[in-house]
């Protein structure tokens, strides 16, 4: 094309290509923006993993207090109580260890206060106790 034909040229083509360089941009802006959220979503660093890891806790200690809201009120009743925790505690599905560890031994000495005579009731009412400050240290007030 000659250079007088490129001076008189129409804008079209270069709104065109003005069009073009902002499309393209963008889609490289938008590429750069998923690939720090894929980047943060899938980083190994230790802060992160223990953010999304405290976010799950948090999220089982709710459940955990959930179940242990239910039922007859543990000063009315306590026999009645311990009996109404024992299988919604075992069903939890809880994937952290400690916490599932916690969870099992305070289902496991409900079992065994709701089932003591009254010989074995202070033994297990002990147990109870330290299961439920076991969970209370991992989820502050859930067994309260």
């Amino acid at each position: 094309m000659s250079r007088i034909l490129r001076q008189h040229a129409s804008p079209a083509p270069r709104a065109l290509i003005s069009r073009q360089a902002l499309i393209k941009a963008a889609a490289g802006t938008t590429a750069a923006f998923l690939t720090l959220v894929v980047a943060a979503c899938g980083s190994s660093s230790s802060s992160s993993n223990a953010a999304l890891l405290g976010s799950t806790v948090q999220q089982e200690c709710t459940q955990v207090a959930d179940v242990l809201s239910d039922g007859p009120d543990p000063d009315a009743d306590p026999v009645g109580h311990a009996e109404a925790q024992v299988l919604p505690l075992r069903q939890l599905s809880i994937g952290d260890a400690k916490l599932h560890s916690a969870v099992l031994t305070l289902a496991s000495a409900y079992q065994t206060f709701s089932t003591s005579s009254s010989a074995g009731t202070s033994a297990a009412s002990r147990a109870v106790t330290k299961a439920e400050g076991a969970v209370n240290s991992i989820c502050p007030g859930a067994a309260s």
